[in-house]
């Protein structure tokens, strides 16, 4: 059933897309041969004026067929006939679908759970966030000039990009005024095992793990549940606090307890001097009913926050830092989703709607800014050609465009293909 749930999602984001597309172009005038979604053949189809609506076999993409699209045909209802302007607005209109529906979504996740706003909920002593004079309970609006529309961007960010080297900037709100720090980072000097954790969640699941240090040496694996230390029964982020508080690391041997895909573990660890820098200070990433204006500003947040992962993922693998092997296509998304949901299934129903909604909001703003990406057979290089044109004041060959399409077409399909292979691979 939850795989079931999880391919529903995906053609639920794929059908707002092409559905962009869809209706700008009827409202421009331009005939649309097929509405379809999923690839492969047909299982069901009906044609209405003039347009075959269709659902395929596999739910790996979907399509909006306009007549003349690849073809130097120009007649009367092609796509090549219609303007300029008509025909770039009918290929930004699915990723812009994408990015409208993810708000709408995002507004119906504030209403239901509410906001995390970005706020210091601890300042270690010694630090130079204390020294620089920042307190628990500030808002804090931007870090190092870039503005913060909640904690869990914050939080993202800070994984992602790393700890600035020599200065940290913040502006924050206190007390209905805006003041700005600017402290050097914590140099955080300790014995440390090299895990992540959700602080929120019920299950001490391992969120992830440190390159190079004990527990990913050990074989440890994102998704492990943590049970025990030395014997020390532990449930929860709390039960771990107290643990660690009366059993400080000294670099003495540790046997953690774990559950991994069901199955009782144990393993021997070793704890290592290692030094990070760190922000010297905790921001708040639990979420807090508001108000209907910030229930507003908040949903914008939400979808900004999708768009910040994104866009520094896709920078990751650009700049090297993340490897292609990571990416997932349509299997790994929807074993991922359906993980997921069963996580959330113990919390009631409402957290699992929530839960479905938030991977309709994540999976909506990244298909929509993967395809404006300028790359052929994606809506972003049909935009480039259309640039050009604009620039040109004249068409490209349509014959070099089609070919153009074509070629960046079997390559995203052999690319799909091999990332396919490697997220079913994975299941087993």
């Amino acid at each position: 059933m939850k795989i079931v749930i999880a391919i529903i999602i995906l053609s639920v984001v794929i059908f707002l897309h092409e559905f962009g597309h869809f209706i700008v172009a009827k409202a421009s005038g331009i005939r649309v041969l097929e509405f379809a979604i999923g690839m492969g053949p047909k299982l069901i189809s009906r044609t209405r004026n003039g347009t075959v609506y269709s659902w395929r076999v596999f739910p790996i993409g979907g399509f909006c067929s306009m007549q003349g699209e690849d073809e130097d045909d120009e007649s009367e209802g092609s796509f090549n006939a219609a303007p300029l302007p008509k025909r770039a607005a009918v290929v930004a209109a699915g990723p812009l679908a994408n990015f409208f529906w993810a708000f709408v979504f995002s507004a119906v996740i504030v209403a239901a759970a509410g906001g995390d706003p970005a706020r210091v909920e601890a300042v270690v002593p010694g630090s130079g966030a204390e020294a620089a004079g920042l307190e628990t309970g500030d808002i804090i609006l931007s870090y190092q000039g870039h503005g913060v529309g909640c904690g869990r961007e914050l939080y993202t960010g800070i994984l992602l990009d790393g700890v600035p080297e020599k200065e940290i900037t913040l502006t924050v709100l206190r007390d209905g005024e805006k003041q700005t720090f600017s402290f050097a980072p914590y140099d955080n000097t300790r014995y440390m095992l090299g895990y992540q954790y959700n602080y929120d969640d019920e299950q001490l699941a391992i969120a992830g793990l440190i390159e190079g240090l004990p527990m990913e040496a050990a074989g440890f694996q994102t998704g492990d549940i943590i049970t025990g230390m030395n014997g020390y029964e532990v449930k929860t982020a709390a039960d771990l606090d107290v643990y660690w508080a009366e059993h400080p690391m000294d670099g003495t041997p540790i046997t953690i307890s774990y559950i991994r895909d069901g199955q009782a573990a144990e393993a021997v660890v070793t704890p290592v001097i290692h030094s990070e820098m760190t922000t010297g200070f905790d921001v708040n990433t639990l979420r807090e009913k508001q108000g209907f204006l910030s229930g507003i500003r908040y949903s914008f947040s939400e979808m900004k926050y999708w768009l910040s992962v994104t866009v520094k993922s896709l920078g990751g693998l650009i700049s090297g830092r993340f490897s292609v092997r990571e990416l997932s296509g349509p299997v790994g998304i929807v074993s991922a989703m359906s993980t997921v949901i069963d996580e959330a299934a113990p919390y009631g129903i409402s957290m699992v709607l929530v839960t479905i909604i938030e991977f309709i909001v994540m999976i909506s703003v990244n298909l929509g800014i993967m395809n404006l990406l300028p790359l052929p057979a994606l809506d972003g290089g049909r935009l480039v050609f259309f640039l050009i044109e604009a620039i040109r004041k004249k068409p490209v060959s349509r014959r070099v465009e089609g070919m153009v399409h074509y070629v960046g077409m079997m390559a995203l399909l052999v690319l799909a293909v091999l990332i396919a292979v490697k997220d079913v691979a994975g299941l087993f």
